[in-house]
């Protein structure tokens, strides 16, 4: 589908580079396959609450439209129901705003029946909320039954109250896939596997690293959200040390609070990981903030992404810099404690990696003894699932526990 792309830039400036924003939404719309013949930063004095883009705008975008033969509009940004309604009219084409490229992306991408479900979950919120005066149809109303019946329900109503029940249901189910993925992970750390997660921003070259440490084949590809669903595979580390490394989906500016909440089911696993890899694409020229917005979502989700945490920072992609540069940049790295420079395509690098990761997993254990009183059974629950509890006598005032943790064990459990 022939498709132009815009980004409004309100008042006039923008946080993030326009040019680098735009080429982010373009690709957003050509992982759909669409065919974008032309896109365009738009500087908003003020934002018009009918249809965002004054109407001196609004025109001359019509005309480009109808000339180019345009079927969508896509605005990287968020539009209300009625901005989106009165845009479609006026320039008589389909409009999706960021929210809903990102979750038609989503859609295509998915394909286990969690990542289905927590697409859809997140699909029907955003379409909740688009049926407010989205309409005139849904207004309409239904007559009730009997003479007492009144006017009925309206047909926006009945919708909404079938989305509703949708979306409860749907929830139910990820409800039992939230059980499942929470015995497995305990019968992991039954077996003393750490598990070691992949975060990063989209396109950030976490799936060719996943390949490149375990061997495996996962699709990786110069794309935004190549891949969505979460895979595990068994790593084997320097001094016999064996792990789980899971590759999660990518992050992106302005990710949809939908997404956000649907996905977090998917994201346990980064909650729960010994270690996290926050991997980087060191040579994207907004490589800073991209860390900012990931460790943004991170902290959203309950992860210490403080130098106590359990971060270590993966700078990718150094064989896209010039050689003085990429040079600089892993000196600059290995006087970091926990940073690594790393090419995941070429394998510089990798080997260091390997054995930072070794080194983490591998910090040092104590002993030592906690007293639990009988109102304290989430954290002796909490002991107990982590496999940490060496014996334990139980006293008139509780228990007497004692455990075998690491530092960051101890950090976490200061925490519950």
């Amino acid at each position: 589908m022939r498709t132009l792309v815009l980004h409004p830039i309100h008042g006039g400036r923008s946080e993030r580079d326009a040019d680098d924003a735009l080429a982010e939404a373009v690709s957003l719309a050509e992982a759909l396959d669409l065919d974008v013949v032309s896109s365009a930063p738009v500087p908003l004095a003020r934002s018009r609450a009918a249809t965002l883009f004054g109407s001196g705008k609004v025109e001359a975008i019509a005309a480009e439209v109808a000339e180019g033969g345009i079927g969508l509009v896509i605005v990287d940004g968020t539009l209300s129901p009625v901005q989106q309604r009165n845009l479609e009219r006026a320039w008589k084409a389909k409009v999706l705003d960021r929210t809903g490229l990102i979750l038609e992306i989503f859609g295509e991408r998915a394909r286990t029946r969690e990542g289905v479900l927590q697409v859809e979950l997140a699909h029907l919120n955003y379409q909740k909320s688009r049926l407010v005066r989205s309409w005139t149809h849904l207004e309409r109303q239904r007559g009730g039954f009997g003479f007492l019946g009144g006017p009925g329900e309206t047909q926006i109503e009945a919708d909404r109250r079938a989305l509703n029940e949708r979306i409860l249901r749907i929830r139910e189910a990820l409800g039992k896939v939230v059980r499942t993925r929470g015995q497995h992970r305990a019968a992991r750390r039954r077996r003393s596997q750490p598990v070691v997660a992949l975060v990063g921003y989209t396109n950030a070259g976490k799936s060719t690293l996943f390949n490149r440490l375990t061997g495996s084949s996962v699709l990786s590809k110069d794309m935004l959200f190549a891949t969505l669903d979460p895979t595990m595979r068994a790593i084997d580390l320097p001094g016999g040390i064996s792990a789980i490394l899971s590759d999660t989906v990518g992050f992106i500016a302005d990710l949809p609070t939908q997404l956000v909440a649907a996905f977090r089911a998917t994201l346990e696993d980064v909650l729960d990981a010994d270690l996290i890899l926050h991997v980087r694409d060191i040579s994207h020229p907004e490589t800073e903030l991209q860390a900012q917005n990931v460790r943004g979502i991170l902290a959203d989700l309950g992860v210490d992404v403080g130098e106590h945490g359990p971060l270590v920072e993966v700078w990718n992609k150094i064989d896209r810099l010039d050689p003085s540069r990429a040079e600089a940049t892993a000196v600059t790295a290995g006087r970091m404690a926990r940073t690594c420079a790393i090419s995941a395509m070429t394998g510089q690098g990798i080997e260091t990696l390997r054995r930072t990761i070794a080194r983490e997993l591998s910090a040092p254990v104590h002993e030592e003894t906690l007293h639990l009183g009988f109102g304290q059974g989430r954290h002796r629950a909490w002991l107990f699932d982590r496999n940490l509890v060496v014996a334990e006598t139980q006293t008139d005032e509780g228990y007497d526990i004692a455990v075998r943790w690491s530092d960051l064990d101890r950090m976490r459990y200061g925490a519950i």
